[in-house]
This record gives C-alpha cells, sequence and structure tokens, in this order.
C-alpha cells in the first residue's frame, strides 16, 4: 500500500463515520502566542476545546502538517540518530467537538488498525493513564480501561504514568488522560524471546507507538492549575511515516515511499550509498528529514532568519548542512535540489508546495551558501580550540568566541565536541553570552579599525546618474573583519560613480585604475553614515595619487534595466490587482529582479500574464525617463509619487518618471523604456501571510530564457521525428499509446482466457478442494482477472500465481470464499509468510492477497511451501 492510498484510506474511512475532512492548517502559527509551529493536529481547533467557539462540523477528520523542534514537544536531536523520530511530520487525526467520545473512538480506531490496514491484532499493545499523585491529584482512567478489556486481552494493556499517558500540549492549553496505540514489528523468533508489553515506551526501535487517542477533558491555566473544559472532547494522533512504515513491511520510515525518493536523489547528489556506514546514514536521515521541515515551512510563510520562528527554521537547515559538509561530503549548496523530489511526491497532497518550488529552492540555497562559508571558517578555528585545550572540556569563552565572531552554532559546537568525546564549559559560554547581551549588537557584526586619513574631505560627490567613470581621490580607509566576509577594507573618495546598495538595488563593482598599471577590484559599494563607502580586498599604491574609478559597465546596466521593470511592475499590479498592492521590499540585481508586494491571494494566471503585458506595453512604448533630482516632498506627494512605507525620506527627495509611473527613488534608471527590450515574470509566490513575491527577468537573460525553451523544444521535435507542428505530433503520439494500450489489453484479455481454459485442465483435486501454484507471465491484474474468473467458474477454489515483472516478484492468492469459512484460510496472512521468499511483504482480504518482493528466485520456493501452508 502506497503513502498516498494509506492517507486516502485513512480519510475515507473516517468520512464514512459522517467525519468532515478538513485540510491541514499551516504548520507556522501566525495567532498563538503560546507557540510557534502547529505541534500537533489539535492546534487548529484549539478554540473549539476551549469553549470559545462553536465548530460548524462536530467531527472532522484530516492530515496535518506538523513541526516538533523547540519548546517540550522537541524532536530535533533525535532526528537522524534512530529511524523513526522526525521534525516535519504528518499528524492523521479524527476529533469530536462536543460529540462522540472514548467508547467510539477506541472502537473505529481497532477497526481502521485491524480491519482496513490488516495490522495483526496480536502485534498491537495500547496504553491508558493510570492516575497521579501530584498536585493534579488524577484518577486512573477506569472508563477506556474498561472498553479496551472488551477488545484486548488484559496482558496486552499497558498502564501509563502522566509522562506517557497524559496528554498537554504545552505549558497551557486543553490537556486530558489518553490511550496509546503501540504496535510491536519483531520478528515471530524476537517477540518470543520478549514480550512486546515490556518493550513499550522504551524506545525500542521496533516496538513503537502508532496512534494517541487523548480525551480532552481538562484546559492547564497559566499558574499550572487544571479547570475542566465546558465539553468533552476527543483528539487523536496517528503518525503517518510510522504507519507507513509498519504497513509497507520496513523498520524504518525512512525505507518507505516518503522518504526513499529523497534518500536515493541524496545517493546521486553526494555519491554516497544509503545502509552501507552508520554515520552516512544518520547523516542522509538528517538532510532527508529536514529539507522537509524547512520547504513546508517557507511554503507556509516563515522563512529563514535571526529571530523567533526564522531563527528555528535556519537552525533546522543548518543542522542538516553541517551533516552534509562533516559527513556526506559537500562543500557546495546541494539540499536546494531536494525540493522537486519532495514536490514530486508530495505536491498532490499538499499544493502549496507546487506554488511555491522557486521561493523554496532560492531561499534553501541562499541559506546553505551563507553558512558553509560560516562552517569552513568555524571548524578550523573549532580545531585550533580543540588542540589547544587541556582537558576533557571546552573553554567557555573560547567557545562563545567563535560564535559571536563567526556566528557558529553553539549546538553544532557542543555536538562535534560530544562527536570527539569532550564536552563544553556551559557555564562559561552563557556567563560570556549575558554579557554580550548588554553590550552593542552591532559590534558582534564587524570588527573595525579606525578610520586613516589621507586627505582633506569635502562634501563626497555622487557622479553616478550621469558617468560610469571619474578621477578620484582617496579620502580616507580603514580594514574590518566580517564574519561573512572576512577581512576587507573600506575606501572613501572626494566624488564617485559607484551606486552604493540602497531602495533594493545592489551596489555597484568595478575596479581602480592605479597610474603605476595596477587594477584594485571594487567588490561592493554601500551607504554608511551618508557617505558611499567601497569594499576591497586590498589597498592601492600610493593613495595620494588620483585614481580612475570604473563602474562595471554591463552589471550597471542590467541592473538599471531591472530596477526600471520594477516601476512598470509595481504600476501595473496596482491598476490590475487594485491600489491596495504596496512594495513590502524588492531586489534588483545584474541578472534578474525580485519584487514583495501586498495582495490577499494567489494571482492568476490570466493577472500574472496581463501584468506582464502590461510591463512590456510600456516598453514598446519607448517612455523617456523623466526625473527631478531635488524636489520638495510634498510637491513630490502631491504630483502622485508613490513613497514606500518604512522608507526614511528627507525633505528633498529625487522622483523618477516614466510615464504615468512616478515613484520616490535614489536608484539608477534606463535612459528609455526601450532599453529594458522585454519582461519576463518567472514565478509569484507568497513569502508571509498577505505578502506576495514576483521574480522577473529583462533583456539578455530573457533572451537566454526563450533560446532555453527554444532548445527545449527542438529537441522535443527531434524525439518526435517531427519538423512540423509538435503539438500536434504530440497529440498524435498519445492516440497511439492509447491505441496500442486498448490493443494490449485487448491481447491480455485474450491470453488469459486462453490460460483460464489450460489451467482448469491443470486444477489438482486435495480432497473437497481444487488447488494450483503456478508461475505465468502476467502483470498483477491480468492475475487478479484470471483468478477471479476461474473462481467464477469453480467452486471451492485455492489459487496462488507468481510472476516476474521489471525484476520484481509478485503473488497473487484467492481464496473460494467457501474455504475461509470453512477452513479458516486467510489470503493475506498466507502471501504476507509467502513473502519472506521474494524477500517482500504484502497483505490483503482473507479471500484475496497480494505481495510484492524483490527476488525473484525465491518463486518457486513459495510455490513449493505453499502447500505445507494450507495442510
Amino acid at each position: 500500500m502506497t503513502s498516498s492510498e494509506i492517507r486516502d484510506n485513512f480519510l475515507t474511512f473516517f468520512k464514512g463515520k459522517s467525519h468532515t475532512i478538513v485540510p491541514s492548517a499551516p504548520m507556522v502559527i501566525k495567532d498563538d502566542p503560546t507557540l510557534m509551529f502547529t505541534n500537533a493536529g489539535m492546534n487548529q481547533f484549539k478554540e473549539y476545546f476551549l469553549g470559545n467557539s462553536v465548530s460548524k462540523y462536530p467531527r472532522v477528520a484530516d492530515t496535518q502538517k506538523c513541526l516538533r523542534v523547540s519548546g517540550k514537544h522537541n524532536d530535533l536531536e533525535e532526528v537522524g540518530k534512530d529511524t523513526y523520530h522526525h521534525t516535519m511530520f504528518e499528524m492523521l487525526g479524527n476529533w469530536s467537538f462536543g460529540d462522540y467520545f472514548k467508547e467510539e473512538a477506541i472502537q473505529w480506531a481497532w477497526e481502521l488498525l485491524t480491519k482496513v490496514y490488516k495490522i495483526d491484532k496480536e502485534s498491537l499493545y495500547v496504553s491508558v493513564f493510570e492516575g497521579s499523585k501530584d498536585e493534579d491529584n488524577l484518577q486512573m482512567d477506569k472508563e477506556a480501561l474498561e472498553l479496551w478489556k472488551a477488545i484486548v486481552p488484559e496482558e496486552r494493556i499497558i498502564y501509563g504514568n502522566k509522562a506517557d499517558n497524559f496528554w498537554e500540549m504545552g505549558d497551557q492549553g486543553p490537556c486530558g488522560p489518553c490511550s496509546e496505540i503501540h504496535v510491536d514489528m519483531r520478528s515471530k523468533e524476537e517477540k518470543a524471546k520478549i514480550p512486546g508489553a515490556q518493550l513499550v515506551n522504551k524506545d525500542h526501535p521496533e516496538v513503537i507507538e502508532i496512534w494517541n487517542l487523548v480525551f480532552m477533558q481538562y484546559n492547564r491555566k497559566a499558574d499550572g492549575s487544571l479547570e475542566s473544559l465546558p465539553e468533552k472532547h476527543v483528539d487523536t494522533g496517528m503518525g503517518f511515516e510510522r504507519l507507513c512504515m509498519v504497513l509497507q513491511g520496513v523498520h524504518s520510515s525512512y525505507d518507505s515511499d516518503i522518504f526513499t525518493p529523497l534518500v536515493r536523489e541524496l545517493e546521486v547528489l553526494t555519491g554516497k550509498s544509503y545502509g552501507k556506514d552508520k554515520e552516512t546514514d544518520i547523516a542522509i536521515r538528517v538532510v532527508a528529514d529536514h529539507i522537509r521541515a524547512v520547504a513546508f515551512s517557507i511554503a507556509d510563510g516563515q522563512l529563514p532568519s535571526n529571530n523567533g520562528a526564522g531563527y528555528v527554521i535556519r537552525r533546522i537547515l543548518r543542522r542538516a548542512v553541517r551533516y552534509g559538509f562533516t559527513f556526506l561530503g559537500t562543500s557546495e549548496p546541494f539540499i536546494y535540489k531536494l525540493v522537486k523530489v519532495l514536490v514530486t511526491t508530495m505536491g498532490e497532497a499538499f499544493p502549496e508546495l507546487k506554488k511555491q518550488i522557486v521561493l523554496i529552492e532560492n531561499v534553501v540555497k541562499e541559506e546553505e551558501h551563507s553558512f558553509l562559508k560560516t562552517l569552513e571558517q568555524g571548524l578550523i578555528l573549532l580545531d585550533e580550540i580543540i588542540s589547544k585545550t587541556k582537558g576533557k572540556t571546552v573553554d567557555g569563552e573560547k567557545a562563545f568566541e567563535l560564535y559571536d565572531t563567526f556566528g557558529f552554532p553553539i549546538d553544532l559546537t557542543s555536538l562535534i565536541l560530544s562527536e570527539k568525546g569532550l564536552a563544553l564549559d556551559e557555564a562559561g559560554f552563557n556567563k560570556a553570552m549575558t554579557r554580550q547581551k548588554e553590550r552593542s549588537r552591532s559590534a558582534s557584526e564587524v570588527s573595525k579599525d579606525d578610520w586613516n586619513i589621507v586627505s582633506e574631505k569635502g562634501d563626497q560627490e555622487f557622479l553616478g546618474y550621469d558617468q560610469l567613470q571619474a578621477e578620484v581621490r582617496l579620502v580616507k580607509y580603514r580594514k574590518v573583519i566580517s564574519k561573512k566576509e572576512g577581512a576587507q577594507f573600506q575606501l572613501v573618495f572626494d566624488k564617485t560613480p559607484f551606486y552604493p546598495e540602497g531602495g533594493g538595488q545592489v551596489g555597484d563593482k568595478g575596479y581602480l585604475e592605479v597610474p603605476n598599471g595596477d587594477v584594485v577590484y571594487i567588490l561592493d559599494t554601500k551607504r554608511e553614515n551618508n557617505e558611499i563607502v567601497h569594499f576591497a580586498k586590498n589597498l592601492p599604491k600610493h593613495l595620494e595619487q588620483t585614481l580612475t574609478a570604473v563602474v562595471d559597465r554591463g552589471k550597471r546596466a542590467s541592473t538599471e534595466r531591472n530596477h526600471s521593470a520594477t516601476h512598470l511592475l509595481h504600476q501595473g499590479l496596482r491598476l490590475i490587482l487594485g491600489t491596495h498592492v504596496e512594495q513590502k521590499g524588492s531586489a534588483v540585481h545584474s541578472g534578474h529582479l525580485r519584487f514583495d508586494f501586498s495582495h490577499f491571494s494567489k494571482m492568476t494566471e490570466e493577472e500574472i500574464q496581463r501584468v506582464e503585458d502590461f510591463v512590456n506595453q510600456r516598453i514598446r512604448e519607448k517612455l523617456p525617463l523623466q526625473e527631478e533630482r531635488n524636489i520638495p516632498m510634498e510637491k513630490a506627494l502631491k504630483e502622485g509619487a508613490i513613497a514606500l512605507f518604512g522608507e526614511k525620506y528627507g525633505e528633498q527627495v529625487r522622483t523618477v518618471r516614466f510615464g504615468d509611473s512616478i515613484e520616490l527613488c535614489g536608484g539608477t534608471h534606463v535612459s528609455n523604456t526601450a532599453d529594458i527590450w522585454h519582461f519576463k515574470i518567472v514565478s509569484e509566490g507568497a513569502i508571509a501571510a498577505g505578502v506576495r513575491r514576483i521574480e522577473a527577468i529583462t533583456s539578455d537573460a530573457v533572451r537566454d530564457f526563450y533560446e532555453d525553451k527554444n532548445q527545449q523544444l527542438d529537441e522535443i521535435k527531434s524525439h518526435l521525428k517531427s519538423s512540423g507542428d509538435p503539438v500536434k505530433a504530440v497529440e498524435h503520439l498519445l492516440e497511439e499509446n492509447n491505441a496500442m494500450k486498448r490493443e494490449i489489453e485487448s491481447l491480455l484479455k485474450d491470453k488469459a482466457r486462453s490460460l483460464k481454459i489450460q489451467f482448469k485442465g491443470e486444477l489438482e483435486s486435495i480432497d473437497d478442494f481444487y488447488f494450483l501454484a503456478k508461475e505465468v507471465d502476467l502483470d498483477a491484474g491480468a492475475m487478479k482477472d484470471l483468478a477471479f474468473e476461474m473462481g467464477q467458474e469453480e467452486d471451492k477454489l485455492f489459487l496462488l500465481f507468481a510472476s516476474s515483472k521489471g525484476g520484481k516478484a509478485l503473488l497473487s492468492c484467492y481464496i473460494s470464499k467457501e474455504l475461509v469459512a470453512s477452513k479458516g484460510w486467510n489470503a493475506g496472512q498466507i502471501v504476507k509468510e509467502l513473502g519472506k521468499y521474494i524477500q517482500g511483504g504484502g497483505g490483503g482480504q482473507p479471500f484475496f492477497a497480494t505481495a510484492g518482493g524483490k527476488n525473484p528466485a525465491g518463486i518457486q520456493k513459495a510455490l513449493k511451501q505453499v502447500r505445507s501452508l494450507i495442510s
């Protein structure tokens, strides 16, 4: 059973029990001060449990995206080390809001697990709350106990303490006693050695909790006391990943079809093999798990950042990067390449991944790149610290210096030290951290020398609106050490053609020509304390000489085209979507542009096309740049100039106009919209609640984009072996393919009819039934059809068909219902037992079941052994 089928079966089952199926809530919580993330399926229903609101539906079921990496429910450090803990996971759940309670919840859970999913009853254990003698003084859950006694033998009922069987969402909120259902996946031999009841809640990797039935009766208040809820509710949560592990017959959720595509892609990306080395396996599991958590968080509007929920997401991603760097040998961004695989496997169930794939890839790649720089520097310095450490404890002050100056996460320092048999002086670290919080935050970002004065300074003049080259003199310089960029020099000139980063536009790059022929490259340009500062790796010789400052003409031109396009884009969005659209940020680079704006919903394809057409129409109109460089703010606003929220403007401002588009802007622009050549939107998606992001390209990037599309089209034509209309060729190919499928289906039916006649003559009469076990050249569907057709024509029939297709082994077992009733045979149990010979497993109904495996060589043994199973 595939993961998709498992998920669908759950929802279908509870839909049949009069539950309304609702979509998953976002994983990132915006309106609950007690939580940053959804850590359980019940979070979105909290108001109903508290009695603050009444649910429209008394019974609800869904699959909920959850994240447990902070606070009380924190599984982060377990992830990767074992085979079943995860950060992000799906929680299958059913709820009752003042409707049914313990009896129905328990009975339905047992029915679904044993009758729908066909989990062996003998492998299941349940637990009930035994009560507590602490300040809460809670009584044993006798009601649940009696209900379970009517279903399972008492020796498979475990009495759980408050930690295991009293569920609380956090320090505050709805809570109550719970009954957990555990499954023992061990072999018969292992089960015979130690009863499963002794291993429940003992962190045994093959005896795991699969479902938690929480009976909401109380509310935990801020002072720690409990109060009864206005109504009794049911909140159940079943770990989807664990359920798939059980039903797919694997002993690790990473071996289920939820994770195997990610694991396979990681093997390709890293050249490592999963299942051969412990450290490699842990690293692969960490990365495969963490990309899900990060991707889903970004899709739900939470980007990595330095505080709050964003810090948690950044920490998860950095943990994955570190494992890749240390154990998988990756020194370049690679995790972002998993996003497409994740979208393929989960995009249908969670379409938000599909909608924001570009954004997710870009954010992850950018975060990887930044942290890899930090890791390279930090690991070298940490090794130096370790080499100088006497004893087994690393000085907390030294660890804090690594954290503070180079941004190396302290949890990674602790992890690396523990792997080397060392400990961290946490008290020393915390003391240093406390001192740091009392100092200015900016001091920790960059270490700066004093300015060295070279010449007298007047008012610095910016020449960049009119020229890209100028004779300049160095006024002052200083050395800076940045944890991100390392050692650099900051240079200030009397005048400059270099545009400093601002208003979303990147700073100019270029070089300085020195009279002796040397060249000093300018890596970036920024504004600091109203001065334009240039960043270089080295200083020019003969500091007093006149230098020629030259802006990179190509990058500046591309950046100007993209910046002017953002103005036209802003105008188009306001005209087409509405004047509620406000710019919330932008990034203008030479290769692309990014524009963030307020809007309440995803843009439709038609809206995107209309905006794109609007911008290109303004380009074709060849609108000239009209600018006023020094105009009173009030006058600019009266003329209709748009001021961006959050931007700081002086009394005198600069306006940039292209036709009807007029904005306050200090950036550089094309002299005519025709210079943009063409504008193409490549993505649109959400980055936060109510904030959308458009990414677009212009000019040469558009040309490259369409050349790439043309190349793809040519390749398609080549494969089609057609020089005509490729659409018609594809349509013709599909028609031919469908016709061939129909023909194959017809041939298979003819073959099955022929085989049916042949096999009826080969039936062996044993006592009071007919028997046939045979290998056939049919696929799974054809074997099933053949078995059922023979079953309609022959009574008391036992059939076992086997086949080998694509290097896989298949078994199909059919038993007449008369034999199921009279002899107690079960096709599901039979194929499950025979599955070990083909290195696989399966299941189904008592009268028909199938199994699949990876060892076709075991087919003949399975065919021979079936006699002993039914003798």
